[in-house]
């Protein structure tokens, strides 16, 4: 299973981690995904979409 919204196609964002020293290592900061029953085309199915796109959804009460 990938680390990618369905809905937004948002993905994990790498970049570098500081210590105190501000010596640079690599870090990952993933998608925050949550599996949720939406209605596609008619019939309830599970995908896997980001908190802030449920949000969105919940908002405009799809």
């Amino acid at each position: 299973m990938s680390k990618v919204c369905a809905i937004t196609g948002k993905g994990p964002l790498s970049g570098n981690k500081r210590s105190h020293s501000l010596r640079a290592t690599r870090r990952k900061w993933n998608v925050n995904l949550q599996k949720v029953n939406v209605m596609v085309d008619g019939k309830p199915q599970k995908i896997r979409i980001s908190a802030r796109a449920l949000r969105t959804l919940k908002k405009q009460g799809i």
